[in-house]
């Protein structure tokens, strides 16, 4: 009878041990997963999040009036967005106005910054601006490096030099406020210009 008892005592000691040893490796187990799961929420949190979420390459962008009609197009070699302030950045851009009331005008940089759910255009680096002549005004071609583009306003300003070439005419400044609705600008500082009048067609 004691071998028996003996033999019972040691099975109970052995199924008590090999019940710690498995409740400590599913403990251990569930440590292991919740220590990941938390690293994992830890690297989501940490993720920038001004990183882009999606981008288009070569692509173009028509921008509509509240009456349907097209207002201005955008092309660019690749358009970036980044969620946190639902701006984009574009390589390359070329902007067109397509209002039929307005003389057209196509802009073009090296980047540019849309944001403000389109209401605002940054171009940055070799801004070229050019507007074909049309009825008494002669064209018009801007140089510089930074233009702020207000569509909705069809107003344009920069705080940098800028170089404005209007038939013969060159003007040079520094900030400027163009507004091509009213086809009025003004330079604001350090004014130069070398204006040379439009020949009279002879009778």
């Amino acid at each position: 009878m004691s071998n028996r008892s003996g033999e019972r005592s040691a099975q109970r000691i052995r199924l008590i041990v090999i019940l710690v040893v498995l409740t400590a490796l599913a403990l251990g187990s569930f440590w292991v997963l919740q220590v990941m799961r938390r690293n994992t929420d830890d690297t989501l949190a940490a993720r920038p999040r001004s990183k882009p979420d999606y981008y288009v390459e070569d692509f173009s962008y028509v921008k509509m009036s509240e009456t349907g009609q097209p207002r201005y197009d955008i092309t660019g070699k690749k358009m970036v967005h980044f969620p946190t302030d639902d701006s984009f950045e574009v390589t390359l851009p070329v902007i067109t106005s397509l209002t039929k009331e307005k003389p057209p005008m196509t802009l073009r940089s090296q980047r540019a910054r849309i944001e403000d759910d389109n209401s605002k255009i940054h171009m940055y680096d070799n801004v070229n601006a050019d507007r074909s002549a049309f009825g008494t005004a002669e064209d018009m071609h801007l140089k510089t490096e930074y233009l702020l583009l207000l569509p909705d306003e069809d107003i344009a300003r920069t705080d940098k030099p800028v170089e404005i070439t209007m038939g013969q005419s060159i003007m040079t400044g520094t900030g400027m406020i163009a507004n091509n609705a009213t086809q009025e600008f003004q330079l604001l500082h350090n004014v130069r210009g070398t204006y040379q009048p439009r020949s009279r067609p002879s009778r």
